[in-house]
């Protein structure tokens, strides 16, 4: 008899449920606020960086060229650069890693499911409004597990990496870009350049686009708007992009969506009361990401842009040969291709001409994510 009250009770629940909601009742999705850590390993288990804890520049700050990050975001008037070679470790050459991946899966740390009284209030409350929106309300259901971009070494017939195909698929509802359209007759390369401090290079960059009618993008953090205005400026005439790469340079999944928010907006705001400039592409610190930082992004009117090649480029105190650099961006080259290099870098600098002399003589035009292109 107590099996059957059960029963009936259950049914009238859900029949209660479906009345109000318009819809069959289902639990919603799992949220995660343990900021659980997952890595996109490679298919053919190449290895990745380390993360950013084990890092071998320890924090990364008070090296000669940076004296520190700041604290935070409560005053902006007060920007401390910050060290690229932080980003280098997890932005860098994937198929070089160091470190083996820490086996955190994608499971762990998951809030448990919610009971089924609790998942029928909350329909009730809601009406059932699907988790997978990133609008609205709807961002603070996302999953917040931390994801490490990384790519792997499988390529299709375009030479173009699957894992940044395969990711573009995954999270195309986020409006997320790992790798950028081109069309087979008239191949594009998206070149974009990660500006956390200046090392004196960017003026030999610039040159070299200029030189050869090239456009790029070039993403920066506040501190490096404010100490060299100058440089901004000189990209922003000369037609490159400018995309927002945050206020302090902090691991987006570590931070509430608040915080996102400010990260994002007040170099936003920044820049376009300085420069009259108004950014739509945000490159997210360290390529570290969650389902609920990217909706975030999504609902500030940002592209967040990640990328298909990057290589050890941002050391500036061991940098790569130049002839073997060079032979690396030219055999990764392929339709599509979103090239991250830091412009801390004096090997970039020195080959970025050849580079683009090659690239142009295979057909290749530059172009900027967002602009129309026509897909593979």
């Amino acid at each position: 008899m107590r099996k059957l009250t059960f029963g009936l009770i259950l049914a009238l629940t859900l029949a209660l449920s479906a009345a109000l909601t318009g819809c069959e009742p289902n639990v919603p999705d799992n949220n995660n606020d343990n900021n659980a850590e997952i890595t996109i390993l490679p298919n053919d288990n190449n290895r990745r960086d380390g993360e950013r804890e084990n890092d071998e520049f320890g924090d990364g700050f008070g090296d000669e060229n940076n004296e520190g990050i700041g604290e935070g975001i409560e005053d902006t008037n007060v920007a401390e650069p910050f060290d690229d070679d932080v980003e280098g470790r997890r932005d860098g050459e994937a198929e070089d890693g160091l470190d083996e991946h820490n086996g955190t899966s994608a499971a762990e740390g998951d809030t448990p499911a919610a009971d089924f009284s609790t998942a029928v209030m909350t329909l009730l409350a809601n009406n059932s409004n699907d988790s997978g929106n990133s609008g609205g309300n709807d961002i603070s259901r996302l999953s917040n597990t931390k994801i490490g971009w990384g790519l792997g070494k499988r390529v299709d017939e375009y030479n173009r990496p699957l894992d940044a195909v395969e990711a573009n698929a995954n999270y195309k509802s986020f409006g997320a870009t790992f790798i950028g359209e081109s069309g087979p007759n008239s191949p594009t390369i998206y070149l974009t350049f990660d500006e956390g401090y200046e090392s004196g290079h960017t003026v030999a960059i610039l040159d070299s686009l200029k030189w050869s009618k090239s456009r790029a993008t070039f993403f920066v953090t506040y501190d490096y708007c404010e100490r060299v205005p100058d440089l901004v400026r000189r990209m922003i005439d000369e037609g490159h992009t400018i995309g927002n790469h945050s206020y302090s340079h902090p691991s987006f999944p570590d931070c509430t969506e608040e915080q996102v928010r400010e990260e994002i907006q007040i170099v936003h705001d920044y820049v376009k009361e300085t420069f009259d400039y108004e950014m739509n592409l945000v490159r997210f610190p360290m390529g570290e990401f969650s389902e609920r930082s990217l909706a975030i992004a999504r609902d500030m009117g940002y592209t967040p842009v990640f990328w298909s090649f990057a290589y050890a480029d941002w050391n500036v105190n061991n940098q790569p040969d130049k002839a073997a650099s060079l032979e690396k961006l030219k055999a990764a080259t392929h339709p599509g291709g979103i090239f991250l290099l830091h412009a801390v870098s004096q090997t970039n600098a020195e080959i970025l001409g050849d580079l683009l002399n090659f690239w142009h003589s295979e057909g290749y035009s530059l172009g900027i994510i967002g602009e129309t292109q026509t897909a593979l």
